[in-house]
This record gives structure tokens, sequence and C-alpha cells, in this order.
């Protein structure tokens, strides 16, 4: 032994660690080699032993009580241990026993002898190696370990003993612990689905994420047709209502649904601000929009700001046009998205919808089109 170890080690199984815990292992190796130097107390089917705290304390001094206390309870609760003595911190003495039932013959045996661990029941059915049997069924220990440290079902577990069968018998190999080979093949298997369930999610997730080309379904268009919204008003909507989502980047099933939702909001409050302003008149020096005007653009995600912005010059032009129009709220609403969808970069999809003739006009004359070319707002209201 190196001069660097002042005393005899803890021997743990790295298989046992890796099953219940590398705490709850080094423990019960501890109280293992405890009970095999005293003799256990055979009652009601189990091998009984009483340890006091001190000797706790001094065989693991790296733990408190408290801490002692807190894996010998997580051993039990994992089912490895039966413990009846109170918590170490209410009592002076650790009463437990192995989960293993024993006869009076075999208390007798294992009073003089190493108690074997939980590892060791699960995982060694014989002292050599052997093939694998064609009816060899998992443990149910190995099972119940499985759903405690793993969260994998039974059903699961189980699910994968017929293939772990043709595997290892076509091969005509022996082992020492087919219950350990079985234990690994679950574990791979486990792993394996839970990396084709989240394939499967990211994959829903990125199906779902709208993109630049979506455009509203047939029945999402007949549904808004029915209740009397106007087809342009919906063309007009669609570059908003994508451009708005793709910013925030989420990803929906029911992205119909949405669109719905959000052309009936445009359009109730959009039919409402019509009718309060429908006499054709020129356009005042001092006019301003409307506060609904305002309430649409902000349904629609366009910046206020932005939007006030664009005042001034729409007053200036029309007042030089001298043109007279029922809405120059609805004017204005028409002329502040189309600038909207130019600055985001949608100018080309949107003015295609907007305008048929863009050739050699001058900037004046092109804004000029913008605006009337296809006025979708004011083509309704004479419709009314």
């Amino acid at each position: 032994m190196s001069s660097l170890i002042p005393e005899r080690p803890i021997v743990i199984s790295p298989s046992l660690a890796n099953t219940i815990g590398l705490e709850e292992s080094v423990l019960l190796h501890v109280l293992n080699d405890i009970c095999s130097l005293t003799n256990g107390d055979s009652r009601q089917g189990y091998l009984w032993f009483s340890i006091s705290k001190a000797d706790l304390e001094r065989n693991m001094p790296f733990w408190d009580v408290g801490e002692l206390q807190r894996i010998s309870k997580s051993l039990k609760d994992k089912g490895v241990i039966l413990i009846e003595s109170p918590p170490l911190q209410q009592g002076e003495r650790l009463s437990f026993a192995m989960n293993e039932t024993v006869n009076s013959t075999e208390a007798l045996e294992r009073a003089s002898s190493t108690t074997r661990t939980k590892e060791q029941a699960v995982g060694q059915r014989s002292s050599g190696a052997n093939l694998l049997a064609k009816n060899w069924h998992p443990p149910d220990d190995l099972l119940q370990l499985l759903e405690l440290n793993h969260n994998i079902s039974r059903d699961f577990a189980l699910q994968q003993r017929e293939d772990f069968l043709i595997y290892w018998q076509d091969r005509q190999q022996v082992s020492h612990s087919w219950p350990s080979k079985f234990r690994q093949h679950v574990l791979k298997q486990w792993r394996f689905h839970q990396s084709r369930v989240a394939e499967v999610e990211t994959r829903q997730v990125q199906s779902n994420a709208l993109n630049s080309s979506w455009h509203p379904s047939q029945d999402a268009l007949d549904i808004l047709h029915r209740a009397d919204v106007n087809p342009d008003f919906i063309t007009d909507a669609i570059p908003e209502f994508v451009l708005y989502w793709r910013e925030r980047g989420e990803a929906h099933s029911t992205w119909n649904s949405k669109f719905i939702a959000h052309i009936r909001r445009q359009w109730a409050i959009y039919t409402k601000t019509m009718e309060l302003d429908y006499e054709p008149r020129e356009i005042a020096a001092n006019w301003q929009p409307s506060e609904d005007v305002y309430d649409i653009l902000r349904l629609a995600n366009i910046d206020i700001a932005f939007a006030r912005g664009l005042v001034a010059e729409f007053v200036l032009f029309w007042r030089d046009t001298q043109q007279i129009q029922r809405s120059w709220n609805t004017k204005f609403l028409q002329h502040a998205k189309y600038q909207w969808a130019t600055r985001h970069q949608m100018g080309q999809h949107y003015a295609g919808q907007q305008v048929t003739d863009r050739s050699a006009q001058s900037e004046r004359k092109t804004t000029f089109e913008h605006l009337t070319d296809r006025s979708w707002a004011q083509n309704l209201v004479e419709g009314s």
C-alpha cells in the first residue's frame, strides 16, 4: 500500500455506484463490511444489524450525522435496505437489514460471512459464466432499479427483452452476469429512444415556423369572406402578419386561426373608423389622423412614431393635388402600411399588391400611384 494511503481504502463496485448512486454505494459497502464482523438478528425473514452512530462517524469521517441520515434514507427509499430505527439526529443507533429475505440457515451462514450487496444480488446469477437461456427473464429487482434510478418504465424495459435474447443467443456467447448486460442494453435503447423523441419534437417546431411565403389557407379566407371582410383588406394584411410573427421567431400549428382573429380585430376597428369619416372633402392644412387610425396601426404592429412622422409629407402631397376624398384616414392608413412594409424590405412584395406599373415614373408620380391605383378602402366605402 502506498504511504499516501494511511488506512484500508473503501472499495466500491463501479456498476453498483452507477445504479444506485456514488454516495449510496459507499455507505452500502461500509455497512456490508461492518455487518461481516457482527452477528445479525434474524427476524421476519430478514437479517437485522445495529450500528452505533459513533461507529458510523468513525468509519465515515467525511460525512456528518445529517449526511449519513440523508444517504441511509436514500438507500431505504430505493428499496436497497430496511430501517427500523429513528433518524440518526434523534437516536444513537442505526438498525437496518439488507432488503433480501433469508431463512434461519442462511441467516446463520451470513452472520459469519460477507453480506452480498444489492448489485451482486441483481447482477450475479451463478458463480460461472453461462449461455443465455431461451426463457431468460430480467429479475424484478433489476426492473425496480431501472425505474428508480433512470425513470425507465417496467414496460419499456420488458419490450427490449426479445431483441436482447435474439442478439445474444445468435452469438452463443457466455456471461457471468446477464442482468448487467441487459441493464446496459436497456440504457442504450432508452437513450436512443429519448434522442428520437427530441428529434421529432424539433422537426415539429421547425415545421410549424412561419416562413416568408406563408399564405392563409382557402378555408381561412372563406371564413373571412363569409364575415363580409373585404378581400383586398385581407390581402394587404398578410405581409404585416408574416413580418410580425417572423420577427418574434415563434412556432405554432394554428397560424390560420391566429390570422383570422387578427383580421377580425383589424376589420372591426377599420369599419368603425369609416363610419365616422365619409364626407368627400379636401385635406385640411392641419389635418391629423384619428386615434382609431393609430389603433389599427398598433394592431398591425406598426411603430406609431414612424406613422406620425409621415403625416406632414402626406398632407403636403394631397393639398398640392387638390383632390377630395371621403376618408383621409383610410388614405393615410394605406400610405402608412406601404411605407412600413417598404422600410422592412417588403416593398417589392407589398408594392406588387398595390400597383401594376412602376416603369419610368418620377418619384412623385410613383407615390401618387401607390396611393391611388387600388384604393381598396375607397372602393369599400363607395360600395356601402
